[in-house]
């Protein structure tokens, strides 16, 4: 109980001051969520609660564990992880559905016109989301620690991309049209901001210098965070046009971009590599296009 409580908790930190700026979402934790034939809402994110579904939702909806009963029409994308996913033979997705870690269970007739990502869990995965993560035996703790980081940065991702759907794109977008603008500005980026935190690091000796780390992580932890869901996204995107020629919606193209991801960095030094270059990328992007706002924020105005 305490890693699951722990988990939502973090989602709930990361989430409380932006999730506001999204009227007319229903956010719930453990919760019963019901929208009626006839009804209309424009999106759903819900924290191990039960999601019964037989009107219509604008956007996206995002599960966590519980369940999902689905006869009505979803504008964009289902995404459930360790969730129980039930589509009737009424229910219309006009994206993509992924469901990772949980139960997919289709009835004749519905329909889904993205594509479908399935990675089923099974009894091990339940016991994992109720708290027994640490009763797994002989698990290394290498996996548990990777295991642990790729919830959180779901949690994050998910999130991130039905909040700020648009800088979100706008950054993945300059990711492709301008690689090397983007990289070397994050490694000039990086040198910088190292130097800065090694000053300010000395000064806090005289508390001079204490303000300006906490603000320099606060920064630094705004960088990183953008800057990786910008590069699922980017890596998502690639990979679906890649695949079938179609660009698959936001919320499949991260879940897509932090599997690819997550997987090469288990590979050994490799990945460690690409995880550098990763950050070069992230800091790059979130600091020329100013988190999304604009193309290049570096450039000088006529």
């Amino acid at each position: 109980m305490k890693n699951r409580f722990l988990f939502i908790s973090l989602a709930l930190f990361l989430a409380g001051a932006v999730l506001p700026l999204r009227a007319g979402q229903d956010i719930s934790f453990g919760k019963v969520i019901s929208v009626a034939g006839g009804e209309t809402q424009k999106g759903i994110v819900s924290f191990g609660g039960h999601v019964t579904v037989e009107g219509r939702i604008k956007e996206s909806i995002i599960v966590f564990g519980g369940s999902l009963v689905l006869s009505g029409d979803v504008g964009d994308s289902v995404v459930g992880f360790g969730s129980n996913i039930t589509l009737k033979s009424t229910a219309v997705i006009k994206g993509d559905i992924a469901s990772i870690g949980g139960i997919l269970d289709k009835e004749p007739g519905c329909v889904i016109e993205g594509d479908t990502v399935y990675f089923a869990g099974g009894k091990d995965l339940s016991r994992l989301l109720s708290g027994g993560i640490l009763t797994f035996p002989l698990m290394p703790l290498f996996l548990i620690i990777k295991l642990i980081g790729f919830v959180v940065w779901l949690l994050i991702a998910l999130v991130a991309v039905s909040v700020f759907p648009r800088p979100l794109a706008l950054a993945s977008a300059q990711i492709r049209t301008s690689f090397w603008p983007v990289a070397a500005t994050g490694f000039v980026a990086i040198v910088l901001f190292s130097g800065l935190v090694i000053v300010f690091a000395f000064l806090s000796f005289i508390l001079i210098g204490i303000p300006f780390l906490l603000i320099l992580a606060a920064l630094g932890l705004a960088v990183k965070v953008f800057g990786q869901v910008a590069l699922f996204l980017f890596f998502g995107e690639s990979l679906g046009r890649s695949l079938n020629r179609r660009t698959p919606s936001p919320v499949a193209a991260v879940v897509i971009g932090l599997l690819v991801i997550s997987l090469i960095k288990f590979i050994p030094i490799l990945g460690f590599l690409f995880s550098f270059g990763l950050s070069i990328l992230g800091w790059g992007v979130a600091i020329r296009t100013k988190f999304g706002t604009t193309e290049n924020w570096l450039k000088k105005k006529a």
